[in-house]
């Protein structure tokens, strides 16, 4: 079966039943077949015909830095085109519903399966189905927005093709309801992680949807981006159920071993994740099997022990609290920017499990000599692979045992799917609803703090912060977010909730990323501000980020498809 079963997790979700899927399209023939041979007549078709969406384009590799590096989190060596508002419109390409299209072959051919065969025996699969086409609509859903609902396999000539987009509101409702569905069909067992998904992905998934259409209508409302009719409370219920049927059963709970000083570091490093208790799916690395994207079982194709490129933000950094749980500003912990040390004593210890020191390990022989990251620091932007143009050096999910990297490949396995997530989507759906309490605090954030030794949050005592990235929001809003970024800082969540949250206009526009004091290192290959920070934009972009708040929250639809199908209007200010 190939190794790509070895990958790692998506997104399921489902319990909350909002609308079915679909309608009827079970019950109507498909317009076009597929060949013969891939007919579907027995449990093992089916599971081979599903193996073919375990694929990278559903479980992309972690770090999957791709959302954190179009956001203000994480700073490659030039700006983002989106963040810039310097894209164009595609001229090129298709919307992408080959997925659909087959797994719509799938569900229908399904439905003809011979009697005599127990539905339990493939109801695996069924479910399968259902969430793969939940997660490609959802891609739309975050990347072009609102499209064709469709629920059977099309021909060329089929008149389906030339519908007019679905509205948002029924996307987000049909992809739920698939999720539902997949809910009752897939595997309720916990599994070992990395075969197959189970009825707990998806749910984790249905949070995820939900969360994210809930805030997309609630803070885009009255936009370009609105939804006609919005309803957001409704998703937030629905965020809320699905994770909390998680949370309820009793499979996951965080990772711990007591050690805050290094447990978060080693929860993205562990060799196998198979029995860990906050992993939900993973991909597994292994390079006596191959290297490099060529094969799915490994494509991790950059070096971890060198920043090539890959630093955060500054504006991240400062989110970090303090070990009192209070912000750094006004802060007598908070000692200050001298160095990169000294900034990061007295802080939540995830900062420093996340982003490398000088001091600590960075590379352990296998006779057990210890190298320390000043090896890089000391010669930090003075070749491309240790380019960091903020200076601080990403280390979460970095293995520092050298023999587990081969040339530029490390074997780290990848984290898809957590339970963290879970627990943030829960609170923050509960908070948007206006009903979150202390003990609802107390069974999501107060595990993640306890963790690291951090304190709880209180939400009768929340220390004011005057540089809160959303002044007009509740103090304990703003401290959820700022617990979502600190927990799943460069695990690729980051554009998603700007986006989510319509937050460019704070976060965004006619900003500058920067970095730490520029004197801590011996060669400065980018500029600095007038206080001496690193500021490695400031010739590209010397007015800061242009990203257009009426256009750049969605891609834009390609023409080519446009002229195919009128119907399908252009996505705003495109």
């Amino acid at each position: 079966m190939k190794n790509f079963l070895k990958i790692s997790s998506i997104l399921l979700a489902g319990s909350m039943t909002l609308l079915s899927c679909s309608d009827d399209f079970l019950d109507r023939k498909p317009l076009v077949q597929v060949p013969s041979d891939l007919f579907l007549k027995k449990p093992a078709d089916l599971e081979i015909y599903m193996n073919q969406y375990y694929n990278a384009s559903f479980f992309p590799k972690y770090p999957n830095h791709g959302g954190d590096f179009n956001s203000d989190n994480e700073v490659g060596p030039t700006p983002d085109l989106r963040l810039q508002g310097t894209r164009t419109v595609t001229t090129t390409g298709t919307i992408g519903f080959g997925n659909v299209r087959s797994l719509n072959y799938f569900l229908t051919e399904t439905k003809n399966m011979d009697p005599s065969i127990a539905f339990d025996t493939y109801k695996q699969y069924i479910g399968e189905a259902y969430y793969f086409k939940a997660v490609t609509y959802f891609n739309f859903l975050r990347t072009i927005g609102d499209v064709p609902w469709l629920d059977k396999p099309l021909g060329t000539s089929s008149p389906e093709l030339y519908n007019e987009r679905t509205p948002r509101n029924i996307v987000a409702d049909r992809i739920l309801g698939c999720l539902d569905t997949a809910v009752m069909y897939l595997n309720a067992d916990r599994t070992n992680g990395y075969s197959r998904i189970n009825k707990w992905i998806a749910l984790l998934m249905q949070s995820r949807v939900a969360l994210y259409e809930g805030t997309w209508q609630k803070y885009h409302n009255g936009t370009p981006f609105g939804v006609q009719n919005a309803n957001p409370n409704k998703y937030f219920e629905v965020a809320v159920k699905a994770a909390e049927a998680v949370m309820n059963s009793g499979l996951y709970k965080v990772y711990t071993t007591g050690k805050p000083e290094s447990d978060y570091f080693t929860l993205f490093n562990r060799r196998e994740y198979s029995s860990n208790t906050e992993v939900l799916f993973w991909r597994r690395y292994d390079n006596n099997l191959s290297k490099g994207d060529g094969d799915f079982t490994n494509d991790r194709n950059f070096r971890m022990s060198q920043p090539l490129g890959r630093s955060i933000a500054k504006e991240a950094v400062d989110d970090y609290l303090c070990i009192d749980g209070r912000p750094i500003t006004g802060n007598p912990l908070f000692q200050g920017y001298s160095t990169i040390t000294k900034e990061f004593q007295n802080r939540d210890p995830r900062l420093a499990q996340t982003i490398a020191t000088p001091g600590q390990v960075w590379k352990i022989a296998a006779n057990g000599t210890t190298q320390n990251w000043s090896e890089i620091y000391n010669n930090l932007n003075t070749k491309a692979d240790l380019n960091a143009p903020t200076g601080y050096v990403l280390q979460k999910g970095y293995d520092p045992q050298v023999i587990y990297h081969i040339q530029q490949y490390g074997e780290e396995p990848s984290i898809l799917f957590r339970y963290a997530e879970v627990l943030l989507n829960y609170i923050e759906a509960k908070a948007e609803l206006g009903t979150a309490t202390q003990a609802d605090i107390d069974k999501t954030i107060k595990p993640l703090r306890d963790r690291v030794g951090m304190p709880n949050l209180l939400i009768g005592s929340i220390a004011n912060d005057p540089k809160w990235d959303f002044p007009t929001l509740s103090p304990l809003i703003n401290e959820i977010r700022r617990e979502r970024r600190v927990e799943l800082n460069a695990e690729g969540f980051r554009w998603d909730d700007i986006g989510r949250w319509a937050a460019a206009d704070e976060l965004i526009v006619g900003k500058r990323p920067k970095g730490f004091l520029a004197s801590q290192i011996t060669k400065v290959l980018y500029p600095v501000d007038e206080n001496g920070f690193m500021d490695p934009y400031r010739v590209a972009i010397p007015a800061g980020y242009g990203f257009k708040l009426n256009r750049d929250y969605l891609n834009s639809i390609p023409e080519s498809q446009i002229v195919l199908n009128p119907k399908i209007k252009q996505n705003p200010g495109w």
